[in-house]
């Protein structure tokens, strides 16, 4: 029999509903993979079994009832210690956060909908500090390491959920993506992970970072994802920015296929982008495969260049901010990295971010108009596989922050397009590869359902 913390969300729920398990086998399956992977990938920054297993008994009693709660009644979840969950402290993982301060008694929205709808909490998942950079780790929590090797990154910022899923420490996990921070960790550790259009998924207290981070589900696969996103795309009245309510089921466009979708296939932005050859075959064979399914393949590049620069304005002055408004001991426990950039960012103009600002509105032009010719991008999610783990960048990139390999996610934070990446096979060492495919802002559906068309075994 397989263990049951190999099961994905949507097998939890069958199962339950059958009488197969119950929630409360599930979880102890799940805390006691959580207790033989955890010293070693560091996945968690902290775990509640008592307040998991109470929260599993009730949901056991309600399913013994037939009257589960909602979509996820008895689900495992992870949530990454930027999102506030009730009765856990949310310490971001800074030195600068009291954890002591409290009270820790509000949810985050994508939390709040969560729990409507019975999931069980297992606790927090590990962050560089603030969620500042691609790879997890930092002062507070450590180097969070990757489940295929130890001595690799698990990447960032939702290093720890990303670790988590891909261990069988709980099916779903709740991450956030200012730059790739779903994506990238995803790819390394071979899950899936969705960033979706920017507002779907609420998110409160708003991020330093602010309309370049997202909320997303991390996943094993996309059938979950849209199982996640039909939960926490509810909207918030703390998230002003929201859009209106998804019209439909995500889950119910899963079934739609790729037949006659037009995908642009960009091995590396129009030659700009030095991409690793085991990462280029893979994401080959995902365009060969979605020709094989029908979708209309071409290799089309969008016509934008590096926005990097522009994408520095934002972000480091989102973290001169941060850092502004801390005390001057404070400063001192702050990561030197982010230390860095925080100074950079201080030193940009209000001319600066305007800028900045119309690079931005350009770029998603741009894409804009891409998307009317092309329904979904198809790129490498990054163009290397995990090195080595308690590095911002590895030795042989082009730079040395983390945007310097990360070319192909932070302009789609910019953009606020949905952009989702799906593990697609591995290097000669055995990490894994991700590929990604973007679509046109709030064609959330269309990606989850090119992602579900593409997986191997149907789920």
């Amino acid at each position: 029999m397989t263990d049951l913390y190999e099961l994905t969300a949507s097998q939890l729920v069958a199962g339950y509903r059958s009488g197969a398990f119950s929630p409360v086998e599930a979880l102890r399956s799940v805390l006691e993979r959580v207790e033989a992977v955890n010293g070693t990938v560091n996945a968690f920054c902290r775990v509640d079994a008592d307040g998991a297993l109470e929260a599993a008994r009730a949901s056991r009693e309600r399913w013994r009832r037939g009257e589960p709660t909602g979509l996820v009644d008895g689900v495992p979840v992870s949530v990454k210690d930027l999102l506030p969950l009730r009765g856990a402290p949310t310490l971001r993982g800074s030195r600068t956060v009291d954890p002591a301060g409290g009270p820790w008694d509000e949810d985050a929205p994508a939390v709040a909908r969560l729990r409507e709808h019975g999931a069980v909490f297992i606790g927090k998942t590990t962050t560089p500090e603030f969620g500042w950079k691609g790879v997890t780790d930092g002062p507070l929590y450590g180097v969070s390491r990757n489940p295929h090797d130890p001595r690799r990154t698990c990447g960032g910022s939702s290093g720890g959920s990303a670790a988590a899923v891909a261990l069988g420490a709980g099916p779903l996990s709740l991450g956030t993506d200012g730059g790739g921070s779903v994506r990238i960790p995803a790819a390394f550790c071979g899950v899936f992970g969705l960033k979706p259009t920017y507002g779907r998924v609420p998110l409160y207290p708003a991020s330093v970072f602010g309309t370049l981070a997202h909320v997303g589900p991390m996943t094993r696969d996309a059938a979950d994802a849209a199982l996640m996103m039909d939960v926490i795309s509810a909207p918030d009245w703390r998230d002003w920015s929201g859009p209106p309510p998804q019209a439909g089921c995500f889950r119910d466009e899963l079934a739609g296929g790729v037949a006659g979708l037009r995908v642009a296939y960009s091995p590396d932005l129009g030659g700009s982008v030095s991409v690793a050859p085991a990462v280029a075959a893979a994401v080959r064979r995902v365009a060969d495969r979605l020709a094989e399914l029908g979708a209309r393949v071409e290799e089309a590049h969008p016509p934008f260049t590096d926005p990097v620069e522009a994408f520095h304005v934002l972000w480091f002055s989102g973290a001169g901010q941060l850092v502004a408004q801390l005390r001057s001991e404070e400063r001192e426990l702050v990561d030197p990295g982010l230390a860095e950039i925080a100074e950079q960012g201080a030193r940009y103009s209000a001319l600066d971010y305007v800028r900045a600002t119309q690079v931005r509105m350009a770029l998603g032009q741009t894409m804009g108009g891409f998307h009317q010719k092309y329904d979904l991008l198809l790129t490498p999610t990054v163009p290397r596989t995990a090195f080595a783990a308690g590095l911002e960048a590895p030795p042989d990139a082009p730079g040395h922050r983390w945007t310097s390999w990360t070319p192909f996610t932070y302009p789609f934070n910019m953009t606020q397009q949905p952009a989702a990446t799906l593990p697609c096979g591995t290097d000669p060492e055995g990490l894994p590869i991700g590929a990604q495919l973007v679509a046109a802002r709030h064609a959330d559906a269309l990606v989850l359902r090119a992602a579900h068309a593409l997986t191997p075994d149907g789920r």
